[in-house]
């Protein structure tokens, strides 16, 4: 008896033509309903490698990597500067459409931030170029300055120590260049409550005081500023 071999099943046309609109690799322009573009790579049908993405509404356009639909990698976020170009806006780390990892945030041509992003907000070390031209160097959590950090505005003179939701609290000093001074004590949302005041090269600093500043004579000085120190900390936590 003759062996017959069993007919090869055909798949459905629609199979066929499924695979066949599968955008994968290279593909030039491709439009989206709402007339947002993106041209780059593929995979799976979703946007997956180097691509760039331009949005109809605002104009924005990213450059940069991608992974399974959505920036992750390191990319570039510019907008429209009115003139026929772009200006940019974001260029760092990303990770699920969230700036993320080391970035650099331009606000206006004066204004900008430099280093560490979480989820979308500045976290982590990082460094804030101000328009007044003073600038924060420190640590970033929610957006905000928390933690360790030191502001230096534009006549040099700085404050180093805690911060938190944005403001100085906590231990720090304040270093006056100017008048060759620095204090020393505890902060509380931006005012300083009780501390120090000592000279610091004064000798050197180029408009000094008439006259230095006289030593404490209070008997246990320095356990009386610890003692009154410690106080507003706890009223702190």
């Amino acid at each position: 008896m003759p062996h017959l071999k069993a007919p090869k099943e055909k798949e459905p046309l629609w199979k066929a033509w499924d695979q066949a609109a599968q955008k994968k690799g290279i593909r030039h322009t491709v439009y989206s309903v709402n007339k947002d573009q993106y041209t780059g790579e593929w995979l799976d049908n979703k946007k997956h490698g180097k691509g760039t993405y331009i949005w109809k509404e605002t104009g924005c356009l990213y450059d940069g990597d991608w992974q399974k639909g959505k920036r992750n990698g390191f990319g570039t976020l510019s907008y429209p500067d009115g003139k026929g170009g772009y200006k940019k806006e974001y260029s760092g780390g990303w990770k699920n459409n969230w700036r993320h990892g080391y970035g650099t945030e331009f606000y206006t041509e004066d204004e900008f931030y430099e280093g560490e992003w979480y989820g979308g907000k500045r976290s982590g070390w990082g460094r804030m170029y101000f328009k007044d031209g003073t600038i924060y160097e420190g640590e970033w959590f929610d957006d905000q300055r928390n933690g360790q950090g030191m502001l230096r505005q534009v006549n040099e003179n700085r404050h180093e120590g805690s911060w938190k939701d944005g403001m100085k609290n906590g231990p720090g000093k304040f270093y006056y260049l100017d008048s060759g001074q620095v204090f020393e004590g505890v902060w509380v949302n931006n005012t300083p409550k009780c501390g120090t005041m000592r000279d610091f090269g004064r000798e050197n600093a180029p408009a000094p005081t008439q006259y230095p500043i006289p030593s404490i004579e209070l008997l246990n000085g320095e356990g009386v500023i610890a003692e009154a120190e410690e106080k507003f900390l706890q009223d702190q936590e």
